[in-house]
């Protein structure tokens, strides 16, 4: 009990006297104690490749957006130019996000910046941004989910580890060589691998200890649920395509339901700000 009034008059105190960042510190510290919490009532929204019906796809004013918005995670691709720089981008061409083409790592990080990037087919004064840059600008306000577009990782994980943003970023592939270069590099970085069956979930957990693992509604089930939080990690699926479709018809009740009925805890979707509004509800029912 007294604990319980010593968390609220922290609370109250932050409200009331300290600054925006104070209070701003407070609220990531408590996201990140959640991201832990395989048993936690807060089901966390990713957003794919940040926030981009306003801004294009992996770009700063995206994840500023995100950040703005109160989504919990960022999904961002990454790669590393020839000259070992780390930035973001999905496809293995730039044809489709920028006004250039080619292989982006055939690429160094001056032929990058002289691209600029499209939204829906038009160009815009956005540039590639370098992880460094998201980095800076995501510190202590979001947590990032790096999808690995490389086989060049270790550049990526010297910048996280320079950034000291360890308990910030988890890194995620299907490549479990990957993963476990990552974990061999440093074995305090946070790891997320895909799995595609209840037994390659079951493999994942046995060769790492991840913070999270990636499923599919083929095989969401209450074992698959069971066994991942069994091992003490958080359950990712996503809402991507027909869950999204029915948010934006206002119809995604049913669809979200769905996917969370065995407990996956983390949705990752392209419709964040309307994912936020179903998702926080379930959090404050749980908790009363």
């Amino acid at each position: 009990m007294y604990s319980f009034f010593k968390h609220a008059l922290l609370l109250l105190l932050l409200t009331l006297a300290a600054p925006q960042e104070l209070w701003a510190q407070y609220h990531f510290e408590q996201l990140k104690a959640d991201f832990l919490d395989p048993n936690s009532s807060q089901v966390m929204v990713a957003a794919h490749r940040a926030v981009h019906h306003e801004y294009p796809e992996n770009s700063l004013p995206s994840i500023q957006q995100a950040i703005e918005m109160g989504v919990h995670i960022i999904e961002i691709d990454v790669k590393v130019s020839t000259d070992g720089v780390p930035f973001l981008m999905h496809d293995g061409t730039v044809d489709r996000t920028t006004n250039g083409s080619g292989d982006p790592e055939k690429m160094n990080w001056k032929e990058l910046q002289a691209l600029s990037l499209l939204h829906n087919g038009k160009v815009t004064p956005y540039k590639i941004p370098s992880l460094e840059e998201v980095l800076t600008l995501a510190d202590d306000k979001i947590l990032i989910d790096l999808d690995l577009k490389t086989t060049k990782i270790q550049p990526i994980i010297r910048l996280v580890e320079q950034s000291a943003t360890e308990d910030q970023v988890f890194f995620f592939d299907s490549d479990y060589e990957v993963l476990e270069e990552v974990q061999k590099a440093n074995d305090a970085l946070m790891l997320m691998p895909r799995a595609y069956s209840l037994e390659m979930a079951d493999s994942a957990l046995q060769r790492f200890t991840p913070e999270v693992v990636h499923i599919d509604p083929s095989f969401n089930s209450a074992e698959t649920v069971s066994l991942i939080k069994s091992h003490g990690s958080r359950v990712w699926i996503n809402a991507l395509g027909d869950t999204d479709k029915a948010l934006a018809r206002a119809k995604g009740e049913e669809s979200l339901e769905q996917l969370l009925q065995y407990g996956a805890n983390i949705v990752q979707t392209d419709e964040p700000a309307l994912l936020l509004k179903l998702v926080e509800p379930l959090a404050e029912s749980t908790e009363r």
